[in-house]
């Protein structure tokens, strides 16, 4: 069916006040969204993070009538609520988020698809993965850096360690790649499930072990150790994080500004031969081998 959209203009303190206001009002749904075009990095379990400028957009049946909506809506915001009211044709609007996403490809063997889409090469080596709750489906700069590093890889015979593993989409590659065993480690039980579910519609969950941090074994190293997560826990983890690559091992590791790429080099320097730093939008990947 058809429906009205309003869009308020809110902050990062007044955004939750208004989404209760419109879902008081009747909104069938409330998101959010960026005004600015600000990056929001990946939360913690149980933590929201929003911007500083966050449009919030209520749906409502196309026969509501918006005005009363928007006159409760200026007694909140007094003389400065910034408001924009559209029409919406029906959709089927899962269809239309299921077509926004197609196979990619990393690398010169590796594709990642949807499971309703058509593999493109069925002799490439193919990733199995929808869009979920976890973090990562590849379309983020810092994954494909990483899927594309991979896939540089020889990874036979090989054991990797996939540091903040999220839905799984580094490990699985790796074992699509040849890897002989993965081991996901993530803060999040959800990651953890979404990696093992991932795992078995992809027919490698005979390979894959997870674990939250606290449970992982101990002395665990690896050939290969990749870590996609933020710049933050990259430094303050970087001693723990080295010590899980075996001597003459590869490491990679993204989720980082490029503006902070040099000076986290300089700190994994200490036990690695670094590469330089690969570069996509802002967003880098570092790499080296542990000496």
């Amino acid at each position: 069916m058809p429906w009205i959209q309003i869009r308020i203009n809110a902050t990062e303190k007044t955004a939750d006040k208004v989404s209760n206001m419109l879902l008081g009002r009747g909104a069938q749904a409330v998101t959010y969204m960026d005004a600015e075009d600000k990056p929001v990095y990946e939360p913690l379990p149980g933590e929201t993070l929003l911007w500083d400028d966050t449009v919030v957009v209520g749906m409502f049946d196309a026969a509501t009538d918006p005005d009363p909506i928007i006159a409760f809506l200026k007694k909140f915001y007094r003389k400065d609520l910034s408001y924009k009211v559209e029409q919406l044709e029906d959709k089927d609007w899962v269809r239309e988020w299921m077509d926004s996403f197609h196979p990619m490809r990393f690398g010169k063997r590796l594709w990642i698809c949807p499971s309703w889409r058509e593999v493109p090469d069925p002799s490439a080596v193919n990733v199995m993965l929808d869009p979920g709750l976890a973090f990562g489906t590849g379309t983020h700069p810092t994954t494909a850096l990483c899927l594309e590093w991979l896939d540089g890889q020889d990874l036979s015979d090989k054991t990797v360690i996939d540091f903040g593993c999220g839905s799984g989409i580094l490990a699985l590659a790796a074992l699509k790649l040849g890897a002989k065993q993965v081991i996901g480690i993530d803060i999040d039980p959800q990651a953890l499930q979404a990696s093992h579910d991932n795992a078995e519609r992809n027919g490698v969950a005979d390979r894959l072990k997870v674990y939250l941090p606290q449970d992982q074994p101990e002395n665990m190293q690896a050939d290969i150790v990749v870590a996609n997560i933020l710049a933050g826990p990259l430094k303050e983890l970087s001693g723990l994080i080295s010590s899980l690559v075996k001597p003459g091992g590869q490491l990679a590791l993204s989720g980082i500004l490029d503006i902070q790429a040099e000076g986290l080099n300089e700190l994994y320097g200490q036990w690695f031969n670094m590469d330089d730093a690969a570069i996509r939008e802002e967003w880098a990947r570092l790499s080296g081998q542990k000496r």
